[in-house]
């Protein structure tokens, strides 16, 4: 409790009558706490009156055992100075009684003496009261103010900012729903026209065909009419027994048999259809199956303007899904994390999202899972054996050959890589894919196919020609799953074999040696690893063609396609993932 410019000898004075009804001077503390006990003495740097227990607190604690203490006998050679401006009046956030009157500099931290006393007593403290003294034209009142200053501009800014994004999210919102109506609205247009001209082939059709039939019923009643007449006349000319008549009538009878109406008739009414098919366009039923077909939500942080986001409004009769044009190297993620002990060896990859890709990394026995947004790997696992080809499969898991375990493991990929359970092949395993609860891997000694479900039962085994395939490598199968693609590397040629192990065609170049990973474009085509020639080769369905789609890699090894971004991408002997659009 702060006092103006009194003397302390007066309070000796009032002290020194012996009575407490005289002297109404409490201790200031125990105030606090409300209690009323009597002041024996007054702390010149606190300016306040303390009892006995404060008096001998005051000089054991490490915050206040600097201060000067007068008792009884000392005051009067000290004058009370007002101090209004030095008077802490916070409450301590956790002693709620408390003021806060002091500030560690040690931690920058600010409290009661409580709190100094119990978590600071060994740090530098400084006692606010002394310290505040013309604080206002200090400069760091005014460093404080300008950088307050300065948040506050930045504050406005970008209050500006979030309130022009709000308005560019509702505008931009706006827009791409207009622009989906309006091309929904082109694309059900031109269905339109598309189904009347075939209803018009239709309808056209019908007609023709109607009148043949109608020709054909009216032709045939009128011959079955002359018919009838005959017999008529045939029977009243036997009964009546004009046999000369009679005679004459069955040879005009046996030349009407003779002529060529029915013959005719007959031919007409094969020439009538009967019944009509419409048969779906393959390549349309493909397109509508694709996620992207209508088009696809852009993101951007950045305000676009609004002729950039108009696309054309013009609808062009769609190309073929994915004709293969050429690969553009768009950029590389490096895949060597810290803990790598050898050079990057990727012998396997797959797609598990939009942004995630998962990595057989052979050279140092782990399995890495790479983000493509923030191109970097966000998460690998150490196995007890080098893993080879990666096999996507629902259920966010995966399966994973390891060739020299002789082993296939069932891995789940959310959270955490984890293995649910492993499969004995007992033979060496390497490529490997999915289709409809079954595992395709190749294996060697005997070379063959081996059909696996998830759960290790294996359904069947085709036998592999072994100079045909000579050391088959890598898996695929054809879009109807009829066939199986195989590379193999000794034998440098990719084969299709159907499901009995016929071989159906071979791709053989020589010029280019060493066929590894495969992946399948969505019209069927293949592009292939060529390890030896570090290049890329585009492969046709049928393998009847090929030609060199990306050469100057080093040895690629293998590729998948990321169907969401319209990218694939090339592992090899490197530690770069090379990404091409």
């Amino acid at each position: 409790m702060a006092v103006s410019d009194r003397k302390v000898s007066d309070f000796r004075g009032s002290v020194s009558k012996g009575s407490t009804e005289d002297f109404d001077k409490n201790c200031e503390p125990c105030l606090a706490t409300g209690q009323y006990m009597q002041a024996h003495g007054f702390c010149v740097d606190c300016q306040e009156y303390v009892c006995k227990k404060c008096f001998a607190y005051h000089q054991r604690i490490k915050a206040t055992q600097h201060h000067n203490l007068l008792d009884i006998d000392n005051m009067d050679k000290h004058t009370i100075h007002s101090t209004d401006s030095a008077v802490c009046i916070e409450k301590c956030h956790t002693h709620k009684n408390e003021i806060i009157k002091f500030f560690c500099t040690n931690h920058e931290f600010l409290g009661c003496s409580d709190c100094i006393t119990l978590n600071h007593s060994t740090c530098k403290i400084d006692y606010i009261p002394d310290k505040c003294a013309c604080i206002g034209d200090s400069d760091e009142y005014r460093e404080t103010m300008i950088e307050l200053d300065r948040k506050m501009k930045h504050m406005d800014a970008m209050l500006k900012q979030a309130t022009l994004q709000a308005k560019e999210v509702d505008s931009s919102y706006d827009h791409i729903i207009k622009e989906i109506i309006k091309f929904r609205k082109e694309i059900n247009d031109r269905l339109d026209q598309l189904q009347k001209q075939i209803q018009t082939e239709a309808n056209k059709k019908k007609f023709t065909d109607k009148q043949r039939v109608q020709k054909v019923i009216e032709t045939c009643t009128a011959a079955s009419s002359d018919i009838m007449k005959f017999k008529s006349s045939l029977q009243d000319s036997k009964t009546s027994q004009k046999n000369g008549q009679l005679y004459i009538l069955i040879k005009q009878a046996k030349s009407k048999r003779k002529l060529d109406d029915l013959k005719n008739v007959q031919e007409s009414l094969g020439k009538a259809s009967i019944q009509y098919t419409f048969e779906r366009n393959k390549e349309l039923e493909n397109i509508l199956t694709n996620q992207d077909v209508l088009g696809k939500l852009n993101l951007s942080t950045t305000l676009v303007k609004k002729e950039q986001l108009n696309p054309s409004t013009t609808l062009v009769t769609p190309r073929k899904k994915n004709v293969f044009d050429k690969l553009t190297h768009i950029g590389d993620i490096n895949v060597k994390t810290m803990s790598d002990k050898n050079k990057c060896g990727i012998t396997g990859c797959a797609v598990l999202s939009s942004d995630r890709v998962m990595l057989a990394d052979y050279n140092n026995e782990k399995l890495k899972v790479v983000d493509t947004q923030c191109k970097a790997v966000i998460q690998e696992k150490t196995l007890d054996a080098a893993p080879y080809d990666i096999a996507v499969l629902p259920k966010d898991q995966i399966a994973v050959t390891l060739q020299s375990k002789k082993e296939i493991l069932i891995m789940t990929t959310t959270d955490k890589l984890s293995i649910n359970r492993s499969i004995s092949v007992k033979k060496n395993c390497s490529g490997i894919t999915y289709h409809q609860g079954q595992l395709y891997v190749v294996c060697w000694d005997p070379d063959s196919v081996h059909l696996i479900d998830t759960q290790g039962n294996v359904n069947n085994i085709i036998n592999l020609d072994n100079e045909i395939c000579g050391s088959p490598n890598y898996i695929l199968l054809s879009k109807d799953a009829k066939y199986i693609y195989i590379s193999n590397t000794y034998s440098n040629s990719v084969v299709s074999i159907t499901l009995q192990g016929d071989v159906s065609d071979v791709y053989e170049n020589k010029d280019l040696s060493g066929p590894d990973g495969m992946m399948m474009l969505d019209d069927g085509s293949l592009l292939v690893c060529f390890n030896y020639e570090s290049t890329i080769h585009h492969i046709s369905g049928d393998l009847k063609q090929g030609q060199t789609a990306l050469d100057g890699l080093q040895h690629p090894q293998s590729i998948c396609y990321n169907h969401h971004q319209q990218e694939v991408y090339i592992g090899g002997h490197c530690d770069q993932l090379k990404i091409m659009k």
